[in-house]
């Protein structure tokens, strides 16, 4: 039984624990370019998982992309150039932090600005409902005169 609740144990933290999907064909001989890989390859985002990066996702594209930096590392490339060949080729999305340039300016600014459009909007209407509240509140000496004789039966 024992060994039951061990073994089970450690297949949950095994479960849990995350994984990376590299495979033990991809890892390069030189420690200092598989790093390098492996620090590159933890900004890229598989384009088929969505949130995952390419050591994590099992996806084919992301294989060939782990392959595809090992290969341009072992060809002489900078880290800054690899994920330029690969920005090229993919896009933007690739990036697991995108950039704060182009038309991603948009999507940075959107949020906040939106946000100040919303809380400029809500304060004016608060302001006009609370003037125009107390504007229209007041009875007129005959409604009032009226309300006094139905509170008094």
């Amino acid at each position: 039984m024992k060994l039951f609740i061990t073994s089970l144990a450690l297949a949950v933290t095994l479960a849990a624990s995350p994984s990376l999907a590299v495979n033990p064909d991809e890892v390069l001989d030189d420690p200092v370019l598989e790093g390098r890989a492996r620090a590159i390859s933890a900004d890229l985002r598989c384009v088929v998982c969505r949130g995952e990066n390419i050591d994590e996702s099992n996806a084919e594209i992301a294989h060939d992309l782990r392959l595809l930096v090992r290969e341009r590392l072992v060809e002489g490339d900078s880290n800054e150039d690899v994920v330029a060949f690969i920005v090229e080729r993919y896009g933007e999305y690739v990036l697991m932090k995108p950039t704060l340039l182009g038309a991603n300016i948009v999507l940075w600014l959107a949020g906040p600005i939106l946000f100040l459009l919303a809380a400029v909007t809500g304060g004016l209407y608060l302001r006009r409902r609370s003037q125009s509240s107390e504007q229209g509140l007041g009875l007129s000496d005959t409604e009032q005169a009226r309300l006094d004789e139905l509170m008094k039966d």
